[in-house]
């Protein structure tokens, strides 16, 4: 007897919000964006290694934090507005969980936190302010913190 139904296979992530983040060589991309930042503080600034590194993840703390994990939705209009409730961070491989995109993305600030740390020889003020951001940045990353808002605050709308 034959079948009487047609097996479909769901759509890749068609999420262009998301879509980019699974081209090759975005994490590599990525990576030496921190690292040219760095150089671009290093001699703009003319401070020492452990500040412009300090300054390379307090900005990638305050950059990342509002773009991934506070503003919701997304720019294009052709998605209906089915993300408008979700960040950046939630929307990522269709909501997945443990991914190697996110655990990339939890890496890096991990271990930018340990180069600022490490090349300021772990001092006050700048450990404390990398031990935030850090801490900040890794919990919201946690898989149990999907789709919960601190506060009561309904971010980005």
């Amino acid at each position: 007897m034959g079948k009487l139904y047609a097996k479909t296979v769901p759509p890749p992530d068609l999420n262009k919000n998301t879509e980019w983040f699974m081209y090759p060589g975005v994490w590599t991309t990525y990576i030496f964006f921190l690292f040219f930042f760095w150089l671009i503080v290093l001699s703009v600034f003319g401070c020492n290694t452990g500040m412009a590194w300090t300054i390379v993840n307090l900005a990638h703390f305050v950059v990342t934090y509002q773009f991934f994990h506070w503003k919701k939705g997304t720019p294009f209009a052709e998605d209906q507005g089915i993300y408008n409730r979700l960040t950046w961070w939630e929307q990522i491989d269709s909501g997945k969980q443990l991914t190697s995109n996110r655990k990339f993305l939890t890496i890096v600030p991990v271990v930018l936190y340990l180069i600022a740390s490490h090349t300021t020889d772990y001092q006050h003020p700048m450990l404390f302010l990398n031990t935030v951001a850090v801490f900040v940045l890794v919990i919201a990353k946690f898989p149990n913190m999907h789709k919960v808002r601190i506060f009561g605050i309904n971010a980005g709308h």
